[in-house]
């Protein structure tokens, strides 16, 4: 129970007992389901934020916040939902670049929280940490409303694996993180700008062939998630240009595509600023370490 719950409940509870106790519980998960809409309107406000050093200041009190929200909720699926997004894109946008260790901690908490929610499915819990073919078999189980946790969970999961390429431990987990978004892929490619798509094409354009890379469909995956978001999510351009163009060491396309993200205007996809906004930082530097890569 909440401390405002508690607050306003203690007195009526003396008098009558396990009566109020449940109207206790009841206020308690109404208090958490209006709180969990301000968070929810919170984080569209910090996603279409183009002023990064705001962002980066807000950020971290409003997980902090879901994280004591999800304590006292720890089944609520929104919430779980928007943890999984919420450390997910931190990590990615103020974290990776400057602290491995860090990013790797919200990737594997922003995966778990959205494991919570896959988990209700007592055959995914029982193969998760399975062989490949009945983690599938236990995949299969889901439909298209679950695409949204399972796209996170996946997304989470799969950065950290990017992150841990030296890895052999996280790279073995990468075949039920590529089953999770193949699964997204059938029940809805355009789910968060093509996201699916996005993945495959870093994926198969970051590793070697012998390791299972693939440039050709690497390529077609990125042009793909382009396609799906008009050319407005601008993280499709870097990744393109970190992974594919890196890989097939063509420069040309590696500073076509980095300059294409350096000069969008502002307010180019409203809903998704920031990341954009982070795209654009991550361009430049990256284009700054080009002679590293050619």
């Amino acid at each position: 129970m909440t401390d405002i719950a508690k607050k306003f409940l203690m007195p009526a509870v003396l008098s009558a007992g396990l009566l109020f106790s449940a109207q206790g519980c009841s206020f308690t998960q109404l208090t958490i389901g209006a709180t969990s809409g301000i968070i929810d309107g919170g984080f569209k406000a910090i996603n279409r934020e183009t002023d990064l050093q705001i962002a980066a200041q807000a950020i971290p009190a409003d997980l902090k916040l879901l994280d004591g929200l999800i304590i006292e909720a720890p089944h609520n699926e929104k919430l779980l939902l928007l943890g999984a997004q919420g450390y997910t894109s931190y990590a990615l946008g103020f974290v990776e670049d400057s602290s491995k260790e860090r990013a790797n901690l919200f990737y594997l908490r922003a995966r778990d929280y959205g494991l919570r929610i896959l988990f209700e499915n007592e055959d995914f819990k029982k193969y998760f940490n399975g062989d490949l073919a009945d983690f599938q078999k236990a995949l299969a189980e889901f439909g298209e409303s679950d695409v949204p946790a399972i796209f996170w969970t996946a997304n989470a999961w799969g950065n950290y694996v990017n992150l841990n390429r030296d890895n052999v431990d996280a790279l073995a987990q990468l075949p039920k993180v590529e089953a999770m978004m193949k699964f997204v892929l059938k029940y809805d490619q355009s789910y968060f700008y093509g996201g699916a798509h996005l993945f495959f094409g870093t994926i198969l354009g970051s590793l070697p062939a012998m390791f299972g890379g693939d440039t050709t469909t690497s390529r077609e995956h990125f042009e793909k998630a382009i396609q799906i978001a008009d050319g407005k999510f601008l993280m499709a351009y870097f990744y393109y240009a970190r992974s594919y163009a890196v890989m097939t060491q063509n420069r040309q396309l590696f500073e076509s595509l980095l300059n294409k993200v350096i000069e969008a205007p502002e307010n180019l996809l409203p809903d998704e600023n920031l990341a954009n906004e982070i795209a654009k930082v991550k361009a430049r530097e990256l284009l700054k370490q080009e002679s590293d890569y050619f």
